[in-house]
């Protein structure tokens, strides 16, 4: 590890129940359809890996994801809108890779909306593949929104 994903991963700490108010606050200032209250402390209470990047007291990204034997699915990823396209993402991306391969995972996979043409040309940089599509996966202002659903090998990390 370097110092710098050294230096980053020290402000990642575990999600709380306290943490679910400003998470909100972001959730909702990022996302046309964000996660309700609801899902996000199920989340926390079901047992699924949540995590935030706090830097000055301040939550300025999360993280959520879950395991199933081998494979890793990145539910949630969100970066407070002050704080992107400053790197934030790319990191979170890198660390979530290093804690894949601390519990053996072989795989990540993710959905990303085919809108979020950021979102996409940063999992192609970092080397993530395209399966195929999930049709009407999100809700849309008119109807649904396809997904893009992306893996990536974690014996290539």
């Amino acid at each position: 590890m370097t110092d710098c994903e050294d230096e980053f991963s020290s402000h990642m700490r575990l999600m709380t129940d306290f943490d679910i108010p400003p998470v909100m606050l972001i959730e909702n200032q990022a996302y046309d359809f964000p996660w309700t209250i609801g899902i996000m402390t199920d989340c926390i209470k079901c047992g699924y890996h949540c995590y935030v990047y706090e830097q000055q007291g301040e939550i300025r990204a999360y993280l959520i994801y879950s395991t199933v034997l081998d494979e890793l699915h990145l539910l949630n990823i969100c970066i407070a809108p002050e704080y992107q396209n400053q790197g934030y993402g790319c990191q979170l991306l890198h660390w979530l890779l290093i804690q894949a391969k601390k519990t053996a995972s072989k795989t990540l996979y993710l959905e990303v909306r085919v809108s979020n043409h950021a979102a996409i040309h940063l999992y192609h940089k970092l080397g993530f593949n395209e399966l195929g599509l999930r049709e009407n996966y999100y809700p849309a202002k008119k109807g649904k929104e396809d997904a893009q659903l992306f893996a990536y090998e974690l014996a290539c990390y």
